[in-house]
């Protein structure tokens, strides 16, 4: 459970990051409204996964989903521009993520022995 709650705290850590950009400076309210409610969830699930998965796994993970997640918006939705490295580093930063999880779920096998 506690995998889930992370996951989902980095997608709404998404959803607060283009709040913050569409409220712009906190002047809409609905947009600003939807960004703290967010803020709230993320931070809430980002803690109560941090009971079972080691706080650097845990916010690596957290800070990556947020991060390849609101790039990957810009692009879409914001006309940021795509390029190759672009995609190469989310691609990477991506690979850590996952890489992280496994890891965790290795280490979490041997500690049970």
């Amino acid at each position: 459970m506690a995998w889930f709650y992370l996951i989902t705290a980095g997608l709404s850590e998404i959803v607060w990051a283009f709040g913050l950009k569409e409220s712009h400076g906190f002047t809409i309210l609905g947009w600003s409204l939807l960004t703290i409610a967010f803020l709230i969830v993320s931070f809430g699930l980002f803690s109560m996964s941090m009971k079972a998965i080691p706080i650097g796994t845990a916010y690596a993970v957290f800070t990556g989903i947020g991060a390849a997640g609101t790039a990957i918006i810009g692009m879409i939705f914001l006309s940021e521009g795509i390029s190759f490295w672009k995609i190469v580093s989310l691609l990477v930063l991506l690979s850590g993520i996952i890489g992280l999880k496994l890891v965790d779920g290795n280490d979490a096998k041997k500690e049970a022995k």
